[in-house]
């Protein structure tokens, strides 16, 4: 069933796709309470499911298991590599998972897979800000 296009809904799409990477519900809530508009956080939940359903946005879960939400950028199936440090996401086409999934499947008896794959890690400019930051810390000792 479709969701009805209010303008909660698009208020929300909106400040998703102003979002930079991955957002929680509550992290997007807080936004749009400090913007005073009055959406409540049933109301973002509502409108995330509805767009991720979609496929306005993209989910996934964090390591920690919190659901996040990005405006999607691109259609199809596709995978992130994401930031644990800046959010930063890169969408990928991984054909090497696809055929692992397919495989995989087929070598234990099941047929039409679907998977959900993210990989995190630390972006470039994370990674050296960490080593820029441990060796200062060892100096500073």
């Amino acid at each position: 069933m479709a969701q009805r296009n209010t303008w909660q809904r698009e208020r929300v799409r909106e400040a998703l796709a102003g979002a930079p990477g991955f957002v929680s519900a509550q992290a997007l809530h807080a936004t749009l309470r400090d913007e005073n508009t009055g959406i409540g956080l049933a109301t973002v939940y509502r409108a995330l499911a509805g767009l991720a359903a979609q496929g306005d946005a993209d989910s996934l879960q964090s390591p920690e298991g919190e659901s996040l939400y990005r405006a999607c950028t691109s259609t199809g199936h596709h995978h992130h590599l994401i930031c644990r440090s800046c959010g930063l996401t890169v969408e990928i086409a991984a054909t090497d998972v696809e055929e692992w999934a397919q495989r995989t499947a087929a070598t234990h008896g099941f047929r039409d897979a679907e998977h959900i794959v993210d990989i995190f890690g630390l972006c470039a400019a994370c990674a050296q800000a960490s080593v820029t930051d441990a060796a200062e810390k060892r100096d500073a000792d």
